[in-house]
């Protein structure tokens, strides 16, 4: 005659506390461990402390800047940078860059994209941009200040990239910070300014936040 065993309840509930430990032990260890690599990159970050990227304005050609009708302006500008990653140790991956031109506070140029690319240590890179702007609205005054400053002898623009960057510190790569940068530029603008385009090259520093 088969014997039937059964279990207490004692020795369930046994089983069900050591399962649950388990468990517990399984978590505790995965937690440790993740815990460890988040404190390794960051005492990482802290030792390489990566610098902002550097920028300055190289060269601007303004070839048009007229208004088509009395709030309706057309632009194209020429514009060269050159970036600078100022780390030693750390590389810099820059994503959906975008440049873009603006005169006393309102941008004359729709938004130009910029091929995505890698830095390296140290590394310094030419950026060239096209900028153009057909038909955008500009506040009535727009033709005043332009006027204004022929008269003045010179006119000034803001030179302006946005974009997202990626650190990269051996093989690990960070997440995406915005950054923006602003150049300004400052050319001669009336009856003695040369003919053809109106070009700036001081190789201005600009300013840029992350």
């Amino acid at each position: 005659m088969s014997q039937i065993h059964l279990k207490s309840p004692k020795h369930c509930a046994k089983q069900g506390i050591s399962i649950d430990k388990s468990y517990k032990k399984l978590f505790f260890a995965f937690s440790a461990f993740f815990t460890s690599v988040l404190a390794f990159i960051f005492l990482i970050w802290l030792v390489l402390h990566p610098e902002k990227p550097q920028f300055s304005l190289r060269e601007a050609d303004i070839y048009q800047l007229n208004l088509s009708g009395p709030q309706l302006l057309n632009s194209s500008i020429q514009l060269t940078l050159l970036s600078k990653n100022p780390n030693k140790k750390v590389g810099i991956y820059y994503d959906e860059l975008q440049a873009y031109a603006a005169y006393k506070g309102q941008q004359i140029t729709v938004d130009t994209s910029l091929p995505p690319f890698y830095q390296g240590h140290e590394e310094s890179n030419l950026l060239t941009a096209s900028l153009e702007g057909t038909g955008l609205p500009v506040a009535s005054s727009f033709g005043y200040e332009v006027g204004r400053d022929q008269t003045a002898g010179r006119i000034v623009l803001n030179l302006k990239v946005k974009g997202k960057l990626r650190w990269k510190v051996g093989t690990w790569v960070s997440g995406q910070y915005r950054f923006n940068v602003n150049c300004i530029s400052v050319m001669a603008f009336g009856p003695t300014a040369p003919t053809g385009p109106l070009t700036s090259n001081q190789g201005t520093q600009c300013s840029t936040a992350l």
